[in-house]
């Protein structure tokens, strides 16, 4: 029998740059080993340029990639891309021993990066069936997780200040025509890794009121 939930123990890494696909390695790595005492971690990371397809991805979503590469990931969803001056918040959690569903868990993450946003004045939103982070029609930040023995890794993907020319090679997400947005368009002068510590914040703060039954919370940062 699995033990009682413990409080919540996430440990925020800066990883900084790192190549995606040893960046994805490293999480199943850590997911495979885990325990049921492991920390969780939050993990924020910036790639070089990469175009990534989901376990669903379609390659024909894939039109002018140019001299970008292209992997497969085993996230959900479609195509995105991945690039300098985007803020990646992967969240590497054991959604069993903190009492969450995989669509619960979808959901706070979006919500961690609207609010997140929202504290700089940006109005954003989701839209029905299709996931992530949306300003008014334009896609802001592009979410896709995978969930291996109850833990989650992947994560979400926010546009800070990176070139947007990219998408024009791809169905982003799988979606024709899909219009995508950035922070600085949006009037919002973060960093990288002032926006990726935002967003992780504001997950660790919906995960620790979720536990606030828990006797004790405690969160570590490294």
């Amino acid at each position: 029998m699995r033990r009682a939930a413990l409080p919540p123990e996430i440990r925020l890494r800066r990883i900084g740059r790192r190549d995606c696909a040893a960046a994805v390695d490293e999480m199943r790595a850590y997911t495979d080993s885990r325990t049921e005492d492991s920390p969780d971690e939050i993990w924020l990371v910036e790639h070089p340029p990469v175009f990534t397809l989901g376990q669903a991805g379609r390659r024909a979503h894939v039109h002018a990639p140019g001299r970008v590469p292209v992997i497969a990931t085993d996230r959900g969803g479609q195509v995105t891309y991945h690039g300098p001056g985007q803020a990646v918040v992967y969240v590497l959690l054991d959604l069993r021993r903190l009492g969450l569903g995989v669509r619960g868990f979808v959901h706070d993450l979006e919500q961690a990066a609207i609010d997140a946003v929202g504290r700089a004045g940006v109005a954003a939103g989701r839209r029905p069936g299709a996931p992530g982070v949306y300003v008014g029609e334009a896609k802001l930040a592009a979410l896709g997780l995978r969930v291996r023995r109850g833990c989650t890794y992947h994560g979400i993907a926010v546009n800070v200040d990176l070139d947007l020319a990219p998408f024009r090679g791809i169905d982003p997400c799988g979606y024709e025509d899909l219009e995508v947005t950035r922070l600085r368009d949006l009037g919002v002068a973060w960093t990288v890794e002032e926006t990726g510590e935002r967003v992780a914040r504001e997950m660790m703060e919906r995960i620790v009121r979720r536990q606030e039954s828990a006797p004790q919370k405690t969160m570590r940062l490294e």
